[in-house]
């Protein structure tokens, strides 16, 4: 098994679980090898993952990988597409070419009077249209069956001209007698009806059916208005058919000779770029790069300094570029289109979902090789939407709650640079607080915690979140004054007051997810996706789970000492070697004689079981 270099594991660590095409680039960056894949991730670790013993080509390739590119489609058809494409461009050394040079099949409309519509492998310059190339014989027969049944069409070869019609030449053939065409060989049919009907295809092999359907609709209700109640039914049941249809598969259309198309994302330091090159109807180059910010500069301007490059580096001459935006540059001859539907918007979606899929790589490559990266770029984030002063790398986070309506207590959080530190949790009994009251609960417990870390100089929190909306909150601002003038009182060290003076405090209401400031009436709310409310819900949550923990535990203290206090002759020793043996109170009470005789003796276990039996 090759053992691949660090750039290629890398790559590899990123790949995305999605249908594509993958190349492979040799010595000087050249294509050796081309394939597609269903999931470029298993199939392309598949190379590396395995001893190639009974393929030794396959070892040679491998041990000739110097670089990997990939470009992602949208279903494993558009990929074997794709794939042919760009083996008919590159040729890799590696690839095996078909010997008789198929080519994909397309949908031919000819060129000729009474137009025929045929599948064909040969694209001819002679003025017909041609629409494709479909990645399936089967899809092509489709299309061209429903064709056939909206729209009887003649399929011979015969010149129709109108001399030759009206001369009587011709005879109508079997086709006419099946009803598979209406015969304009013989003047059965006019050409502006038969074009009619050619006019309804190419909106169809365009994928344009709405129109198809507004046609079909007009003439249900002009036929049914004149009583012509069997045609009416004809286009109802044309209209019936083109529901049941599925669309055409393919990559571009072929009636797109050259063009180019380029997409744009961002992040805060870098701009991607993706590139495709069409050519006759086919993307024949796919290129996604980086730029990386020196100086701030619009997109405009980045997007233009791309577009020079590529059109440079690859020598392209298209006279129309799809962009997301209009950028800021004019070229001779050359038209920018932002196209907002049809063939050019399909591939400027493609071109996005490359770019997209290009800039997560990176950033997941930059992230493992950096773990701390995304936890700081978040806290950047978490920075900036709460408008602290200093990057919070330090949060803590209170809940207090109690156990039926007594034995308030709270619960403490630490996170250190994004990420849990429970060696620094900590749970608090209310010790000055009579009865049950939040409010007080929470200033008791802040002033305690933060006293004491000024006491001993310990870490300081940038930030301190409070579970609960403005009431809470008060609570805690009034306990942060409080420990203010302590601070004062005591002669703390003054880099240690001017921590705890900037620490900054904050709510979050569980209703709406609101984010409460202190003496702002009106919350924040946060985007339900942003990295920076799901952080402060993580914490929130965690301080909420580790509250209940310590619930539990204290409310099975309460319930066996209250209860095993009652047993007579059971004092403290013989309390620990049950709850020791046994773990609970239940199954000290399902326990039968000889179990418990066998931990406390005869005498005391008589006791234990008279008094549950009595409970």
């Amino acid at each position: 098994m090759q053992t691949p270099s660090s750039h290629i594991n890398q790559i590899l660590s990123g790949l995305p679980e999605l249908p594509g095409i993958y190349q492979y680039l040799g010595e000087e960056g050249r294509i050796i090898y081309v394939g597609k894949a269903k999931n470029l991730k298993k199939r392309v670790l598949s190379y590396f993952n395995k001893n190639h013993n009974d393929s030794p080509k396959t070892a040679i390739l491998v041990k000739r990988i110097r670089d990997i590119r990939y470009t992602v489609v949208e279903n494993e058809q558009d990929a074997l597409l794709l794939e042919n494409n760009l083996i008919k461009e590159h040729q890799p050394r590696y690839n095996v070419l078909l010997k008789d040079d198929k080519t994909y099949p397309s949908i031919c409309i000819k060129n000729e009077c009474f137009p025929r519509v045929f599948q064909t492998r040969r694209i001819l310059k002679d003025g017909s249209e041609y629409f494709g190339p479909y990645s399936s014989v089967p899809m092509v027969k489709a299309i061209l069956d429903l064709i056939g049944k909206l729209h009887p069409l003649r399929s011979c070869s015969l010149d129709l001209s109108e001399k030759k019609i009206s001369s009587g030449k011709y005879r109508v053939c079997l086709d006419y007698h099946i009803k598979k065409c209406q015969g304009p060989c013989v003047g059965l049919q006019s050409e502006a009806d038969y074009n009619k009907n050619i006019d309804e295809i190419r909106h169809i092999l365009k994928g344009n059916l709405e129109t198809v359907e507004e046609i079909l609709k007009k003439e249900i209700k002009e036929h049914a208005e004149a009583l012509r109640f069997e045609e009416a039914q004809n286009c109802k049941n044309k209209m019936e058919l083109l529901d049941s249809y599925r669309s055409k598969s393919y990559i571009v259309n072929s009636n797109i000779r050259e063009l180019d198309v380029f997409s744009w994302d961002e992040t805060e330091n870098a701009a991607f770029i993706n590139y495709l090159h069409v050519h006759n109807g086919c993307i024949v180059q796919t290129y996604t790069f980086e730029y990386r910010k020196k100086i701030e500069e619009d997109k405009e301007s980045l997007l233009a300094s791309g577009i020079y490059e590529m059109r440079s580096r690859f020598k392209s001459e298209s006279k129309e570029v799809v962009v997301p935006f209009i950028p800021s540059m004019e070229l001779d001859n050359v038209k920018f289109h932002v196209p907002k539907r049809g063939d050019r918007k399909k591939l400027l979606d493609l071109s996005k979902n490359n770019v997209r899929q290009y800039k997560i790589d990176l950033l997941k490559q930059e992230e493992k090789l950096n773990p701390e990266q995304r936890s700081t770029r978040i806290l950047q984030t978490l920075k900036k939407d709460l408008q602290l002063s200093e990057l919070p790398v330090h949060i803590e986070c209170f809940d207090n709650s109690n156990i039926q309506g007594s034995s308030p207590v709270a619960s403490c959080v630490v996170f250190k640079k994004g990420k849990a530190s429970k060696k620094d949790y900590r749970h608090f009994n209310i010790k000055t607080v009579p009865g049950i009251d939040d409010f007080a609960s929470m200033k008791e417990i802040i002033t305690r915690r933060y006293m004491r870390q000024a006491r001993e100089e310990q870490g300081i929190p940038q930030l301190v979140i409070v579970d609960g909306g403005k009431g809470q909150l008060s609570s805690a601002v009034e306990a942060h004054r409080h420990i203010i003038e302590l601070c004062k009182k005591e002669n703390i060290d003054e880099k240690i007051l001017s921590k705890i003076q900037s620490i900054r405090l904050i709510g979050i209401a569980k209703r709406l997810e609101e984010i409460y400031f202190p003496n702002d009436p009106t919350p924040l709310y946060l985007n339900k996706n942003s990295e920076s409310l799901k952080l402060i819900q993580q914490i929130r949550d965690e301080a909420h789970r580790f509250g209940i923990t310590f619930h539990r535990k204290l409310r099975s203290k309460v319930q066996i000492k209250s209860e095993m206090d009652e047993i007579p002759g059971i004092g403290k020793v013989t309390k620990n070697l049950l709850l020791e043996h046994f773990k609970s109170l239940k199954k000290i009470r399902e326990a039968d004689s000889n179990e418990l005789e066998k931990i406390v003796g005869k005498s005391k276990a008589n006791n234990i079981i008279n008094y549950f039996k009595s409970k």
